[in-house]
Order: C-alpha cells, then sequence, then structure tokens
C-alpha cells in the first residue's frame, strides 16, 4: 500500500482488526502476543473471549485499544475504515494488508511472519497453500454469488472472492467491480446455472434456499461457506477441500 510501518522489535502486545488475520496469528502460535480483536474474530472457537473486544472491523474503541498499549495493529485496506486505521497509525505501528488475489494473501501471510519473527511456521503454511491450489478444478457452471438481500448485493471482478470462484471452476458472471447491487431481473436475464449463497456477511441459511428456488427455477442455489471463499489466512488451507465438495 505504499505505507512503510516500523517496529522496534517482535511485538508483544498485537491488535488483530481483521477476523481471518486473527486466525492465522493464532495458527502462527502468537496467541499469548494477541491482546485485542475484533467482536467478528470467530476462530478458533472461544477465542475471543480470552481477549479484549475493540469493537467491530468498521468501528474502532479507541478508548479500549488505548488501553492495550499495543506495539503491532495489524488490518486490511477492504476490511477496515480509512479514517480509523489513519488516527491508530497516527500514534501506533499499523500494518495494513490489501488483499484481491491468492498471490496477494500469500504475501500477505509472509509479511506478517517477517513483522512477528514467525517465518519459519510461515513458510510451512505458506507452502501448503500454494499446493493445495495448484489442482486445476473442472469447470463447474456459470454463477452469480450473493453476500445480501434486501438490497441483492453480489461480488464482481477485482476481489478475492471472484479469484476463489475461478479457481474452484465457477465462472462468475457479474463483470462489474467490487460489489455491485442486482436485481432480480438482472439475474434472470443472465441466467446462472448456479446461485451462491455465501454464509456471510448475510447469513444466509437453508431456510433462504427455498426462496431462490421460487425466484430463479432454472438454476440451481446452494448455500456456501463465505468462510471458505473470502477468509485469506490460514483459512485457505481447509478451501481446496472445500471447494472439491462443490458442484
Amino acid at each position: 500500500m505504499g505505507r512503510q510501518v516500523e517496529v522496534a522489535d517482535f511485538p508483544e502486545r498485537i491488535v488483530s482488526l481483521v477476523p481471518s488475520q486473527t486466525e492465522l496469528l493464532v495458527d502462527l502460535g502468537l496467541s499469548d502476543r494477541i491482546v485485542g480483536v475484533t467482536k467478528f474474530c470467530v476462530h478458533p472457537r472461544g477465542f475471543k473471549d480470552q481477549k479484549t473486544i475493540i469493537g467491530g472491523t468498521k468501528n474502532f474503541h479507541f478508548d479500549k485499544i488505548d488501553a492495550l498499549r499495543p506495539d503491532l495493529i495489524i488490518g486490511n485496506k477492504e476490511e477496515n475504515y480509512k479514517e480509523g486505521i489513519e488516527q491508530l497509525a497516527a500514534l501506533y505501528p499499523a500494518w495494513v494488508s490489501d488483499i484481491y488475489d491468492l498471490e496477494d494473501a500469500l504475501q500477505m501471510m509472509k509479511g506478517i511472519g517477517e513483522l512477528t519473527g514467525t517465518e519459519e511456521k510461515c513458510k510451512g503454511i505458506v507452502d501448503a497453500v500454494s499446493i493445495g491450489f495448484r489442482e486445476d478444478y473442472p469447470f463447474k457452471g456459470t454463477a452469480i454469488y450473493l453476500i445480501w438481500q434486501d438490497p441483492m448485493i453480489t461480488v464482481g471482478k477485482n476481489t478475492f472472492i471472484d479469484q476463489m470462484l475461478g479457481k474452484t471452476g465457477f465462472e462468475n458472471l457479474i463483470k462489474a467491480e467490487r460489489y455491485p447491487e442486482i436485481t432480480a431481473d438482472d439475474i434472470l436475464r443472465l441466467d446462472p446455472d448456479f446461485i451462491l449463497l455465501s454464509s456471510e456477511p448475510y447469513p444466509f441459511r437453508d431456510k433462504h434456499i427455498a426462496k431462490y428456488n421460487d425466484l430463479f427455477p432454472n438454476a440451481k442455489v446452494k448455500l456456501v461457506d463465505g468462510e471458505m471463499f473470502s477468509w485469506y489466512g490460514s483459512r485457505l488451507l481447509q478451501a481446496p477441500g472445500y471447494f472439491r465438495s462443490l458442484g
């Protein structure tokens, strides 16, 4: 992102502002060095209950962060908000990732490994993820991936999820960038083979499948694990196996 972040030594008091990067830090053996996380840092299960909750990914409680006296804050350009990061960066080392594809994710992991002195463990994760994604998945069909309803919001180009769709064997029919709104008429016109309902950020559940089957009878409606498509930390170790199960 064109920013330079300096830390005097390997950090001992880390605040993580991104759920997928929190999970990575834990998998790198840094649990004891993490002092603050967001309310959305749900993995590992129960971990956030042991730490100070500093708010959400887009609404930080600065007083709680100040009380933690962090020597490193780890965030992400998309998941966090610019004003909040800038306010924190004025006081603390704030390292921010910017991720659009798998290579960005691997570089993020390497960067965190260097910052925290966990290069060897990090290399093991990076190598395993790289091997996992070497496989070419057979073409499954065209797809529209929904992350919200009322309004319906989908996923377009220039996103990590779009690349994961491609690696999984789906052709994303949305050619606009980022996260455009879409209507039922748009979906009918595009006539996808699959409509994928993500489990996050909107909590699509099995109960929503019937609704979308009625709206789009020509498409296969599937509930998918949004973490597998959008979490770009060590959860990528699990993603290839999950992707093989889709079809």
